[in-house]
This record gives structure tokens, sequence and C-alpha cells, in this order.
């Protein structure tokens, strides 16, 4: 059995490879192929791993607009992606199909992935409609195939507001008491957003025992803060070239943000 990739009292440092357009989704490079989606993804993976990221993180960030439910061709082509660059691969990886909690669970079985992030719990209105995921039918598949991946439960949906009207620290209480998250992510409203240092410290007195991450908008100038509470960060934009969502990896920023984060 492998050794948790998230603990309290760790540091861990995620770094988001965003993989282009998947098929099926609006944007989604036809005449280029999944050769395009390789190259990218390759070239992502190299500058972090140079930088010196503690684990990568794969996700169609750019499937826009996000489906709730895994389509059969994206699905597929995901989990090609990743068997197509896993032999580059020197650190721990995990795998989030947005916005798809069961098939996250799906892809971590068929690549080997050591953790997922999802939205697990709640119900939300947003972006995409009415969005309600089931948490129970995730956590079920991730027993039937004897999976040992790591869940990390971000507890408030970008693009979306939570329906329940209970504070941040107590859904987090209630999402490792009645859900068993393994980990807890804290999000701000939207992808390369961040998180308030206000948050995270009341969600870190709320679950003392439970491995706590800021699950996006964290910076070079905001990190030293962010790990006051939590331990460890899920970071992408920042880590772009021009800090811009969309653009591929800039291996100068990773090792920049690193060098800051040993020094702490």
């Amino acid at each position: 059995m492998d050794s948790p990739i998230f603990t309290r009292g760790g540091r861990t440092i995620v770094a988001m490879s965003h993989i282009p357009a998947l098929p099926g989704a609006p944007d989604y490079d036809a005449g280029a192929g999944m050769s395009k989606l390789i190259d990218w993804v390759s070239g992502d993976i190299e500058a972090l791993q140079a930088g010196g990221v503690d684990a990568i993180l794969f996700g169609n960030e750019f499937d826009r607009p996000y489906v709730l439910q895994a389509t059969p061709e994206s699905i597929a082509a995901f989990a090609a992606l990743v068997a197509a660059v896993k032999p580059m691969l020197q650190v721990p990886f995990g795998v989030n199909y947005l916005w798809d909690p069961v098939a996250s669970i799906a892809l971590a079985a068929a690549t080997g992935a050591r953790f997922i992030r999802e939205i697990m719990t709640g119900v939300y209105a947003s972006d995409m409609g009415l969005w309600n995921p089931n948490v129970a039918q995730a956590a079920r598949l991730r027993a039937q195939l004897a999976l040992e991946a790591q869940m990390l439960f971000n507890i408030n949906a970008e693009f979306a507001t939570s329906l329940d009207s209970r504070d941040l620290p107590t859904r987090a209480r209630s999402a490792v008491f009645s859900s068993k998250a393994d980990v807890v992510c804290v999000s701000g409203p939207m992808t390369g957003e961040g998180v308030e240092a206000s948050a995270l410290a009341a969600v870190r007195q709320a679950i003392p025992e439970t491995p706590l991450l800021a699950n996006t908008g964290v910076t070079i100038e905001t990190v030293s803060g962010i790990l006051q509470y939590a331990d460890g960060c899920v970071i992408g934009t920042h880590l772009k070239h021009q800090g811009n969502t969309w653009n591929p990896v800039d291996p100068e920023r990773v090792q920049r943000f690193m060098d800051k984060v040993r020094s702490l």
C-alpha cells in the first residue's frame, strides 16, 4: 500500500496540468487531434517536474461549457492522454473530470492515479444548472474497485453558489463526518481567484485532524499566509505564462514559486 500523498501537517504543492479541450467539447481541435493534447501536457509535465512540484493534477479545464456527467468520448480521450504521458511522470499524479466525481474515480482506476479532486457534496445553483453530485456513488465505486486513491473534497464550488445555508466550517466538518472526506479543499469563487485566509483559518479550526488544501488562486505573494493554515495547495493559473489560465505552464514561474515555498 502506498503512503498517502496528503497528510495533516504536510506541505504538498499540487500543480495543475490543464488539458486542452477533449473530443466532444466545442473547442476541441479536430484537425490537430490527440497529438496536440499530448504535446501540450508533456510540456506542462516537463516544466512542473523541473521546478520541483510535489504532485501533478490533470484536469479538463478547457472543456467549456462544463458538463455534470462525463461523455464517453471525453473520458476515453482523457484516459488515453494520461496513458500516453505517464512514462514521463516522476511524481504522483491525480485526475479531475470536471464536474463528475464518479468519472474521476473511473479515471483513477484506469490510469493509476493516486488521488482525485471534485465537488463531492452539496447542492448548487451553477453556470451548469442545478448541481447535485453523488458522493455515495463515487465512494462506493472506489471501494468496489479496491482503489487507494485519496478523494479531495472541494467544499465550495467554483462558478456556483451553494444552496446549503450552513457556513463553510460546518460543511467541512460534515463532509469529514458523514462523507469520510480524505482531504478538504477550499476554493475562491472562480478558477484563478484566491481563497480568503480567514476562510481557511475557520475551516482549519473546524477540521483539525484532516488535511486541508487551498484550491484556487494561490500566488507567490500569498503562499506563505496560505500555508499557515493549509497543508498545501492546488495551483494552476499562477504557474502559467503571464499568469493566464489558458496558457501553458511557465517553467520560470514554477521555479520561482517552488523556491519561495522551500524558503518558508
